[in-house]
């Protein structure tokens, strides 16, 4: 590990996690200005171009990756529009044992002030749950579920290698090029297509915004830097995020940048807790790799710190704040971003590559809570990377974990997924697998079922909320079968 990658990793593992309210009032700005007045898909759009560019921005000495979802690292945001926090929520993860995340009396006052009288009306959250039936609710508060997707938005598997082969830029050249074919007369969702093409094109731009003012940034940090060392990285930093997001990556070091700054463009949107992952990193990788060590202006040494320097930025973002007995009585602190290594390929063949290796390597030196590190395994994979993968995973701080490649496929098949799709899928969240790049991946498993015990053996009272609203069938000591 390098003097600068020890550095980081210090910054990230002491840092006291701490609650940011710049997203929820720079997207409160943006709805008061423009909701009512465009589609709900454009406003998404025009709330995340407002946040970045707006935002503050932050580059740490010695870094190589740029961005984070806060102001500093290990600062979560929240999403009043989608889950509006109480006070009395913010207390409680501030004064938790467990992992608490903190924020001044001075920012919970500002809070109650401009963002609940807002929000709290208005957020899906209270909108799905003033839908429900007593019987519902009766339910919920006794937790026989616990949590379901009213407090965030569905992104596992968005991940795939399409930022790599394409920018921004050309992506908002197919936008305008569907636009222009969609057919007003005999198509009835053509304006409902529009709608989402024009959100698409504002979030292109969103994304484009956020890498040109990080370049400018850069640019004039370099300006005044004494250290020609330092200087001269932020200089890369400049170059890099003036080709990265809006054209396509030419570099290993510019391909790590450009996930990046999706998965930070994403995770900001609209929190998809538990979890974006990136999919398949050491394939998406591969060819930039090859290309830059076939080049000579990269080389393993080179490759390694770059990837650990992306590993601290993963561990710098806590997972978003949560609601009600979640929050109470869940540790919960990882954003469960879930890197797969190793497997097969979409043509069937051996999917480990010398990036593969490196990650094995990374994982080893980093040991971060953050991302989730697995391996798949596959009949394919050579016994070299299984025996390296066992031997980093017998110092036993628990990662990374095995997981059955043509047992993954299996499930995808059954799940009518394409053989291809099914070879490009893995593991994601805590943990399911899916079709990277193909779906969105909407769960919700909170379901309690030593609860429907404990109502069973109590004739359908329950001691939690005082109300029968189970099935009343008895006194068990008197039951015949089960």
């Amino acid at each position: 590990m390098t003097d600068r990658v020890k550095r980081l990793r210090e910054i990230s593992v002491s840092t006291q996690p701490s609650i940011s309210m710049e997203r929820a009032r720079l997207f409160t700005e943006a709805y008061k200005k423009w909701e009512g007045t465009v589609s709900v898909p454009e406003m998404r759009a025009l709330a995340l171009r407002y946040f970045m560019e707006n935002r503050s921005l932050y580059i740490e000495r010695g870094e190589l990756i740029v961005g984070e979802k806060g102001e500093r690292p290990q600062a979560a945001p929240t999403f009043p529009e989608l889950c509006c926090h109480t006070v009395e929520d913010l207390k409680i993860i501030n004064d938790r044992e467990k992992i608490s995340f903190t924020s001044t009396p001075e920012q919970r006052e500002w809070h109650a002030r401009e963002i609940i009288p807002y929000w709290e009306k208005r957020s899906i959250r209270h909108r799905i749950l003033s839908e429900m039936t007593e019987e519902w609710h009766n339910a919920y508060n006794a937790g026989i579920f616990t949590e379901f997707m009213e407090q965030r938005g569905p992104g596992h598997t968005v991940g795939s290698d399409k930022i790599y082969n394409k920018g921004f830029g050309d992506y908002k050249k197919d936008i305008a090029k569907a636009i222009a074919e969609l057919d007003f007369y005999s198509d009835p969702d053509a304006y409902r297509r529009l709608e989402q093409l024009r959100a698409m094109d504002i979030a292109c731009d969103a994304i484009i915004t956020l890498g040109r003012r990080y370049a400018e940034l850069a640019r004039k940090m370099a300006e005044v830097e004494t250290d020609p060392e330092w200087r001269q990285d932020l200089l890369t930093i400049a170059e890099n995020c003036s080709v990265v997001p809006e054209h396509a990556p030419r570099t290993f070091h510019q391909a790590l940048q450009m996930y990046w700054f999706v998965h930070l463009c994403v995770t900001t949107e609209l929190n998809p807790w538990d979890s974006y992952s990136p999919g398949r990193l050491d394939q998406h990788l591969y060819p930039f790799y090859r290309r830059d060590t076939e080049t000579g202006i990269l080389d393993d040494e080179k490759a390694l710190e770059l990837l650990e320097c992306l590993w601290v930025k993963f561990n710098n973002q806590p997972a978003p704040p949560k609601v009600g007995v979640t929050l109470k009585e869940s540790g919960t602190y990882t954003d469960f971003a879930n890197i797969n290594t190793g497997g097969i390929a979409p043509d069937g063949s051996d999917g480990v590559n010398p990036v593969s290796y490196l990650i094995l390597d990374c994982m080893d030196e980093m040991k971060l809570l953050q991302p989730s590190s697995n391996v798949q395994i596959s009949r394919k994979t050579p016994n070299k990377f299984l025996l390296r993968a066992c031997e980093i995973a017998a110092k036993g701080w628990g990662q990374p974990a095995f997981y059955n490649t043509e047992a993954i496929i299996t499930e995808l098949l059954n799940a009518g997924k394409s053989l291809e799709d099914a070879r490009k899928g893995g593991t994601s969240g805590c943990v399911e697998t899916g079709a990277f790049g193909n779906e969105a991946y909407i769960l919700t498993g909170y379901f309690n079922l030593p609860k429907i015990l404990e109502l069973t053996l109590y004739n359908g009272y329950d001691h939690y909320t005082g109300k029968t609203i189970g099935l009343q069938l008895g006194n068990p000591e008197d039951f015949k079968s089960y």
